[in-house]
């Protein structure tokens, strides 16, 4: 039979029953009963106990009787149930809640993706979070935009930089639209992680330092690009056209791996000369 439609109440009743099914009592020290068990796996007691909440509750939700746990319920059953990453995000979103720290973005580059970065060489490209913090960056980007290693790691952040870096900011032919964009991305970004409260200070304070930032916030333009162009003024090698790209890894969802591309043979030419002296 082919399933067209997710019914989440039963997919959820079905979801708990084979997760606790499929565990070992053994495994998780649970003592030994004198009464055979009857089938594999916890009985609905153990992972009542193991999670903290009532065997009742844990009958209705295994019935499929319309509930709606909490966050913390939530998470108490992914613990109780020994659930893997992936499982205990498929159980968050069949409850339609959304689990602690999801609004804390990555600080620091996981660390395949930043050697990715490096192996794009050499094409520029650079890792960010959510709040457009720049988290790893190869050669070819620094000669392109600027060293970010030597920016304090608060000042790391795409948005500051193009409003407010005063090298960077010159760099766009079109500083408006890409201004803009960006700001209609950051919009999204706020929404989909209103507790965030870090993102929410850099907006405050993009408000209340920037006129551009503030006029063009008050819009409330709603975007988010994942390719595009870019034409860069270069103070080295003259303008530069780029496309990118923004890919997000299905292992590391709050990060994005932006990597731009020359878009005519000339700008090819100009980062190929820009990018030729290593430090």
């Amino acid at each position: 039979m082919t399933t067209r439609t997710v019914d989440t109440t039963q997919e959820l009743a079905a979801f708990l029953r084979t997760r606790r099914e499929r565990l070992d009592p053994h495994d998780l020290g649970l003592p030994s009963r004198r009464q055979a068990r009857r089938t594999p796996g916890l009985r609905r007691e153990e992972v009542a106990e193991l999670a903290g909440i009532s065997v009742d509750y844990v009958v209705r939700l295994e019935q499929g009787r319309g509930l709606r746990p909490s966050a913390d319920v939530v998470e108490a059953l992914a613990g109780a149930l020994r659930l893997p990453p992936v499982e205990r995000a498929y159980l968050f979103n069949l409850t339609g809640q959304r689990p602690r720290g999801a609004d804390e973005p990555a600080t620091t580059a996981a660390a395949p993706l930043a050697e990715l970065v490096d192996d794009l060489s050499p094409l520029p490209a650079m890792l960010m979070n959510q709040r457009f913090d720049i988290l790893a960056w190869n050669h070819e980007m620094t000669r392109l935009l600027v060293d970010f290693g030597t920016l304090p790691p608060a000042r790391r952040n795409a948005m500051w930089l193009c409003l407010a870096h005063p090298q960077v900011r010159e760099y766009y032919v079109d500083r408006e639209r890409v201004v803009r964009e960006g700001i209609a991305h950051l919009r999204a970004a706020w929404a989909a992680h209103p507790e965030d409260s870090a993102l929410t200070d850099l907006i405050a304070e993009f408000l209340t330092r920037d006129e551009d930032f503030a006029r063009l916030w008050a819009e409330r333009d709603i975007e988010v690009n994942g390719r595009g162009l870019k034409v860069l003024r270069h103070p080295g090698v003259g303008e530069i056209a780029v496309r990118f790209e923004v890919l997000v890894p299905l292992q590391d969802p709050d990060q994005r791996l932006v990597v731009f591309r020359p878009a005519d043979d000339g700008s090819r030419a100009a980062l190929d000369r820009l990018c030729a002296v290593r430090p």
